[in-house]
């Protein structure tokens, strides 16, 4: 089973949390599971959309208690890894959408870039003048489309994975 990654804060606007209901659902009628950091916000929302749509959800906490996580999430892992957790969200996923967010989904791009991991973004952080390849970023304009790209990003790598060449600097980017 495909595992798409949901970036994304726990304080967003009431707007990415209806898209982020919509791309949890629209992840598992693709037949895919989504995996986030389980908390609220973003997470919750992606968690309860992967719910309605029949789907599964895994949530990687930064705590050691289950309980901390939203209650739509599956399957709970308690890291007790804080941020640090957000590696294994990027490592675990085939694929990542992030859904508008602050420093901590930065931090998970980050790392998926450095991991050579697709990343569709949408109403999230501006790459676009960074120089990051078309194969590792895209920008999406609705849930549809970021899940579509995210499932065939996820099967391209699979087919032929991109190769780790370990870190690259990129320059500063703005948020968008």
């Amino acid at each position: 089973m495909k595992l798409i990654g949901v970036l994304g804060g726990q304080e967003p606007e009431e707007k990415f949390l209806t898209v982020a209901e919509e791309v949890g659902y629209r992840i598992a009628q693709g037949g895919a599971a989504v995996i986030c950091g389980g908390l609220s916000g973003v997470m919750e929302a992606a968690c309860k959309g992967a719910k309605r749509g029949g789907g599964l959800s895994i949530g990687v906490l930064p705590s050691i208690r289950k309980s901390d996580a939203n209650p739509y999430v599956d399957i709970v892992i308690a890291s007790g890894m804080s941020t640090a957790r957000n590696v294994i969200i990027v490592r675990s996923a085939d694929a990542l959408i992030a859904i508008d967010g602050s420093y901590g989904t930065l931090s998970e791009i980050s790392h998926a870039f450095e991991q050579r991991k697709p990343v569709v973004a949408l109403g999230s952080w501006d790459m676009g003048n960074l120089g990051v390849p078309l194969e590792l970023y895209r920008e999406a304009e609705d849930p549809q489309e970021a899940v579509g790209l995210a499932l065939a990003l996820a099967e391209e790598a699979e087919d032929s994975p991109i190769p780790f060449r370990g870190s690259r600097s990129l320059p500063r980017g703005t948020r968008g």
